[in-house]
């Protein structure tokens, strides 16, 4: 699996020395469950960002915790992309390949003083919630505690209150501030079970494959302040960041937690891309949902308009499109 490459296999990831002269966007989904119309949108919106200007698009597997890895869904990941008409530059890199570059950026950080052992449960810190299923602000319970590293424990980074206020303007929601020490604390770059935090990795994936824009979901923005924070103190570039809207079921709930999550159909590509492009503002011809993949792509590319999301954080589906997908 690890050497599946693309149709165009313009390029080799997984290099410091990627060339950044040209926009380079990703794809990075973990293999946990299928993809649904979610993915699509936020998969065809990085896609469009990058190729519209003619850059790069890599496809990263983000497989590190391998208890929730479920076996073949990477290569369907694949499969399915190819469907839609998605053609990604050189091969695909898996991130339980990566292991010594997020090795070597932990030493770094540790070395810097900005890793520190913490032996906090998840039942713990969970109580500090201010809601249920919310995430808790860390507040700070093992950052001067000697015996912390005498027991089994997470890392985490230490955020110095000098450097905690991040702000950043995100080219589809605007300025972005945010006090990372008092709205999210320290946070775990390596997990108690040895499996390394998301945050570490994808910075270290993002600056080791010269990835020059990450367009995704609004679920991440919240995430980004702390990234930005990791990139500064391992000296990495800032890319781009776009924050595309959520797609959620009628009544607010994320599509990818729902009960009726909408599955991707490739006899139905089309369709299901042109209910994408609809939902990214795009107003493509209703023709357009009955037209080979080719077209719809040949359509959308030289048309791509990200200004009509400015500000624009959900999308709710319809209720009668809720469970399917509906084209005109």
């Amino acid at each position: 699996m690890n050497d599946a490459k693309s149709s165009t296999a313009t390029a080799t990831t997984g290099t410091a020395e990627a060339p950044l002269q040209r926009p380079c966007g990703r794809f990075a989904p973990t293999p946990s469950g299928p993809l649904h119309l979610g993915s699509l949108l936020a998969a065809a919106g990085s896609y469009l960002s990058a190729r519209s200007r003619g850059g790069r698009w890599l496809l990263r597997i983000e497989d590190l915790d391998r208890d929730r890895c479920v076996p073949g869904l990477a290569d369907e990941f694949l499969r399915t992309l190819e469907w839609f008409g998605f053609e990604w530059d050189g091969i695909v890199s898996f991130q339980s390949d990566r292991i010594d570059f997020y090795e070597d950026s932990l030493r770094a950080l540790d070395s810097a003083g900005r890793g520190y052992p913490c032996r906090c449960s998840r039942s713990l810190l969970a109580a500090l919630a201010l809601e249920p299923g919310a995430e808790p602000v860390y507040p700070g319970t093992c950052r001067n505690d000697p015996a912390a590293g005498s027991s089994p424990h997470a890392l985490r980074f230490r955020i110095e209150p000098d450097q905690s206020e991040v702000e950043f303007v995100d080219e589809l929601q605007g300025p972005i501030r945010q006090d990372c020490l008092r709205e999210a604390g320290d946070f775990v770059i390596r997990r108690r079970d040895g499996y390394f935090a998301y945050h570490l990795a994808t910075v270290v994936d993002d600056e080791r494959q010269g990835v020059t824009e990450v367009v995704r979901g609004c679920d991440l923005l919240s995430s980004t302040p702390r990234q930005i924070l990791l990139q500064r103190a391992l000296g990495f570039r800032m890319p781009r960041y776009a924050h595309l809207p959520l797609l959620t079921e009628p009544d607010g709930r994320k599509l990818a937690k729902s009960r009726r999550t909408v599955p991707l159909a490739p006899h139905d590509a089309a369709g299901q891309l042109w209910q994408v492009l609809s939902l990214l503002e795009q107003a493509p011809a209703a023709a357009l949902a009955r037209a080979p993949v080719a077209e719809v792509w040949a359509w959308a590319l030289p048309n791509w308009r990200p200004e009509r999301l400015a500000g624009c954080r959900e999308r709710r589906l319809a209720a009668t499109r809720a469970g399917q997908g509906t084209v005109p």
